[in-house]
């Protein structure tokens, strides 16, 4: 499988007070069931931070607003091959809803593994379960965002 076969997709890490945003996903669709930072697929020409926002906004409703992108993630599922950019969104009002997602939730990044996530975002969840901890370690909650 060639790098242009995989599926840019954006996945926003939406910071309300120091909590992520997660969704559960419908059933139906690929990894059903399983827990994830809302996003999607990049429109041709989107750019990521602008599909971040635009994704947030039609699964949950809510409105968030792109502040940076992290390192983009490759992974290869047997049926796909994906890359993944998260893009740290800070949340600016509205819902959430579940509008194309079963469930949603704030969940504090120590917490992301209580529940299943699809293999593709392990390293990125560790990831943030670091950054909390020295931020709760240095006195800033907020340091992650």
């Amino acid at each position: 499988m060639s790098s242009d076969s995989a599926i840019d997709v954006a996945v926003a890490l939406v910071w309300r007070d120091g909590c992520l945003l997660i969704t559960r996903r419908p059933e139906g669709v690929h990894l059903a069931g399983l827990w994830e930072f809302p996003g999607g697929k990049c429109l041709p020409g989107e750019p990521v931070e602008s599909c971040a926002e635009r994704e947030v906004l039609e699964e949950v409703g809510v409105a968030c607003r792109a502040q940076s992108v992290r390192p983009v993630i490759e992974y290869t599922y047997p049926e796909r091959r994906v890359r993944l950019h998260p893009v740290d969104c800070l949340y600016v009002g509205g819902g959430p809803r579940a509008i194309q997602v079963t469930e949603w939730a704030w969940v504090h990044p120590r917490d992301l593994d209580q529940r299943p996530f699809p293999p593709s975002n392990l390293g990125l969840m560790r990831e943030l379960q670091r950054e909390s901890e020295a931020a709760e370690a240095g006195g800033d909650a907020d340091a992650a965002v």
